[in-house]
């Protein structure tokens, strides 16, 4: 079973298949890979499962099928309260659901836990063919090999053709890939405070956080996972989060949040907090209890390889062969992922309808809040579908 090594983790329920009609909905399901899986930098990757839930009924016909793909630290759970292997409520739960946006009485929405996260699919914190986790030794993954674990996923699903694919972040640039790999299984395409290759920036910001878990005295090239309750590098972890967290908001919301005050009855000049320290070490702590370092470093990594022009000549190239109906839009306050980053794809995407801009004052973390207007985004989409 493939946990998060935390001592405040809770377990996983039992795995229970494959989905089968009728399932009840986010209910979390696994499936098996029956070959192992030949990645991108070489070699392959033996004994993959893939985690994932579902919403709303299948079609006969399989045409009401929606795919729906997390950021670096999300998970399946998209929507749905917090339970047994749940930490926390679906991180787009005002989305999904009986007469929302993605509207579960009309729509089947499938989501699955990204291969090398921590959330029930194969990744570093899996046990390995022979005994032991992957841990150090887990092969480095590309945006493409997590891609084709998902249409070995869709395949077993019966589902030939997506009505649409959505992400945001990480998300969205599995779901770009998804539609430059197979077009014909993308009917619609939202993408969401993404990028078509990771720029030097965002690869620095990547570096400094992988830098702070590899750091950490307790990483040990990454096999720390044998090390039992509360081992591992959860400091390092923690100094990544905090880094990239302050890279998701925007300068005037902490500003207008924070100031300069002090948290609570603690004085920054006897060693207390200021309140945005406060909130950078919650968000942290919230991490650490429920994230792997072994999985951050491979998503991580992955992202920073991301370049959806990669041996098809080039950016443009390789949007051109999208087919599918496009919507892009990013934060106008985003700094980490910038609007210029999505007019690129907007502009290069020949179904695209433009760029379209979220208003928020919550930086890229923008995508995730805004929920109504991500809702909007999604249902101009999903009205063009038959």
């Amino acid at each position: 079973m493939n946990t998060v090594t935390t001592s405040e983790t809770t377990p996983l329920p039992p795995a229970t298949g494959a989905w089968r009609e009728g399932d009840p909905p986010g209910r979390r399901r696994w499936q098996a890979l029956p070959e192992p899986l030949r990645l991108e930098a070489g070699g392959e990757l033996p004994g993959v499962r893939l985690a994932y839930e579902t919403w709303g009924r299948l079609a006969p016909d399989r045409s009401n099928a929606v795919l729906v793909l997390h950021a670096l630290t999300g998970d399946s759970h998209v929507s749905g309260p917090a339970g047994p292997g749940h930490l926390q409520p679906g991180w787009w739960d005002g989305l999904v659901g009986p007469g929302l946006a993605l509207d579960t009485d009309r729509w089947f929405v499938v989501a699955p836990n990204v291969l090398g996260g921590c959330q029930g699919s194969t990744g570093p914190s899996s046990p390995r063919p022979g005994g032991g986790h992957w841990g150090g030794d887990f092969p480095y993954l590309t945006q493409r090999d997590q891609v084709a674990a998902e249409v070995r996923l869709a395949d077993a699903l019966g589902i030939d053709r997506w009505a649409l694919v959505i992400g945001g972040s990480m998300g969205g640039m599995r779901a770009l890939e998804w539609a430059v790999s197979h077009p014909a299984r993308v009917e619609s395409l939202l993408l969401l405070a993404t990028t078509a290759a990771a720029s030097a920036e965002q690869i620095a910001w990547a570096h400094v956080q992988l830098h702070a878990i590899r750091s950490d005295p307790q990483w040990h090239a990454g096999h720390y996972h044998d090390a039992g309750p509360g081992g591992g590098p959860h400091t390092g972890l923690g100094v990544a989060r905090r880094l990239a967290h302050v890279t998701y908001r925007s300068e005037p919301e902490l500003q207008d949040r924070f100031g300069r005050g002090q948290q609570g009855d603690e004085d920054p000049w006897r060693r207390g907090r200021y309140q945005v320290e406060s909130y950078l070490d919650h968000h942290a702590a919230k991490l650490v209890r429920r994230f792997d370092a072994g999985s951050y470093v491979v998503l991580t990594e992955g992202m920073n390889g991301h370049d959806v022009g990669r041996g098809r000549g080039g950016t443009k190239a390789a949007l051109r062969r999208i087919t599918a109906r496009t919507l892009v839009a990013g934060v106008d306050s985003d700094r980490l992922y910038p609007l210029h980053q999505q007019r690129e794809l907007a502009d290069g995407i020949p179904g695209a309808d433009g760029l379209r801009v979220i208003g928020s004052p919550y930086g890229h973390d923008g995508f995730l809040v805004e929920t109504d207007q991500v809702a909007s985004l999604v249902r101009e989409l999903v009205a063009r579908v038959p």
